[in-house]
């Protein structure tokens, strides 16, 4: 049974639809800002870095033990403190475990935290990407209409402000898609919020890197032709107005939309010279 909804239908600042753009760049190359995680930098940063992708790159095999400390070292050019310090950050993140008198193993695979900002960003570095993403569409596909569904039956006034102020700072970013990025996760993130479910709230924390990552690829397929950003942020408009007015149906069917479409910038973007 839904729970009791606290709000009337209200009319937040208006969200008018967004002008074309001009001058539009695309995004640089680069990795977006992270919203959670580990801040990496400096020699322990750097050997964080370099064996995490080693270890999603397969050069350290599931349940194999790495090598000694000293060998370790040597391949790292790390000193004992760095090394041991970032190997406990990896065993947080999942990726190995430490015992005593045994060794330092590779855990299997599906032990890895895969939301985790760093482990996603080593993935995509070594070129293993594609299947994560398409992993984390289906995912988006089950949860997030479902979210919307619930928004719109328990969406405060409060739920409300916060969506549209998010939608409002994706329509101001139309012409800089590095703001885009992220003022579009506030958008989803804020839906989360909104259906009230502790453990969907929870969960878009938990992907927040994941999204800012894979809406600032899928981004380098927008155009002025087939796939305008323009359109995204219309879509993005119906899922509001759907929820504003306790559609839940429309809400979740203007959701989907809005995934389905960013599936195909996705897979646009992530395809060779793409």
């Amino acid at each position: 049974m839904d729970k009791p909804s606290t709000r009337r239908r209200v009319s937040p600042e208006p969200v008018a639809r967004a002008p074309a753009a001009r001058g539009r760049e695309k995004p640089p190359a680069t990795r977006p800002a992270r919203l959670s995680g580990y801040r990496i930098s400096g020699l322990q940063g750097r050997v964080i870095t370099q064996l995490g992708q080693a270890i999603v790159a397969g050069r350290f095999a599931p349940g194999a033990l790495l090598p000694r400390e000293a060998e370790l070292m040597a391949d790292f050019a790390a000193s004992r403190t760095s090394l041991r310090e970032a190997l406990k950050v990896l065993a947080a993140k999942g990726l190995i475990e430490m015992r005593q008198k045994i060794g330092t193993r590779v855990r299997p695979h599906d032990l890895w935290n895969m939301f985790d900002s760093d482990v996603l960003a080593w993935h995509h570095d070594q070129g293993l990407g594609e299947a994560i993403f398409r992993d984390l569409i289906e995912l988006r596909q089950v949860t997030e209409p479902a979210a919307a569904r619930l928004a719109a039956s328990r969406a405060t006034m409060g739920d409300l402000r916060r969506i549209g102020q998010a939608l409002q700072s994706m329509q101001a970013a139309v012409g800089d898609l590095a703001a885009y990025a992220p003022a579009d996760v506030a958008f989803h993130v804020a839906i989360f919020a909104a259906s009230h479910n502790a453990l969907l709230a929870r969960f878009a924390h938990l992907v927040a890197d994941f999204l800012q990552l894979s809406f600032s690829i899928q981004q380098q397929a927008l155009n002025q032709r087939d796939n305008r950003i323009e359109d995204d942020v219309g879509q993005h408009l119906a899922v509001f107005e759907a929820i504003n007015r306790g559609d839940g149906d429309a809400a979740a069917a203007a959701m989907l939309e809005v995934i389905l479409n960013g599936k195909k910038s996705l897979l646009a973007a992530l395809e060779p010279g793409g």
